[in-house]
């Protein structure tokens, strides 16, 4: 099947450009100008991927993001300002999946595009991992905590599935980024946004982490409290 991106953007010329690219790439393509009309299109049909800019008339980027996110698990590309930091964490820490700054190259956006659809449909062996009250089925792409399904955005799953599948060993954020997100080069903010959110899920305490804990000079490390 042909996966389907809707990209939403309010410059009509990046809107095209973009669209060229990711039709040659191979994907259906659908267009939004603004929040509004994306969150329609939306609710007429899931895509299987959202390339969406931060900076839009009327309803902006992060609260469609958040609003994506209330409906499940589409991944989101966001699209920020050079420079702009604060935005960009912030479309992080809502659910963002990736990210790319203006001005970029189509090609690249084409390549993350392609980079995330892969992670979200990647077929894992089948495995089931418990820790304590936490179960991840790697198989069904799911995780409970207390019985409870818990909301992870497919990259915190990807994250949490490679803390768990190496349990007790620190990694550096880069390596992270590497190993996890794909990327030689990065924003290592990235992964302090997601270790937090991850944090959020899974701890008890997020200020004082039992699982997920801070290797100072390092990075991060998982603890596991009882892996079967």
């Amino acid at each position: 099947m042909v996966e389907r991106v809707l990209v939403v953007d309010d410059d009509t010329t990046v809107r095209d450009v973009v669209r060229r690219y990711l039709e040659h790439a191979g994907y259906e393509v659908e267009l939004a100008g603004d929040g509004e009309q994306a969150l329609r299109l939306m609710a007429a049909g899931e895509p299987d991927i959202v390339v969406l800019d931060l900076m839009l008339p009327g309803i902006d980027g992060l609260e469609v993001c958040r609003r994506i996110r209330e409906r499940g698990s589409t991944p989101v590309v966001m699209l920020t300002a050079l420079g702009e930091e604060e935005d960009r964490i912030a479309g992080l820490q809502i659910g963002a999946d990736d990210y790319v700054t203006k001005p970029f190259s189509p090609r690249e956006l084409a390549l993350r595009v392609s980079s995330v659809l892969r992670r979200a449909h990647r077929a894992y062996e089948p495995r089931v991992v418990r820790d304590g009250n936490l179960l991840l089925d790697v198989a069904a792409h799911t995780a409970t905590l207390d019985g409870q399904p818990l909301q992870l955005t497919t990259r915190e799953f990807d994250l949490l599935a490679f803390f768990i599948g190496n349990a007790g060993k620190a990694f550096g954020r880069a390596e992270l980024l590497e190993r996890v997100w794909g990327w030689q080069f990065g924003d290592q903010s990235t992964v302090t946004v997601h270790v937090r959110r991850l944090r959020e899920k899974i701890e008890e305490d997020p200020a004082k982490p039992r699982r997920l804990s801070t290797v100072w000079g390092v990075g991060y490390r998982y603890d596991p409290c009882s892996i079967d």
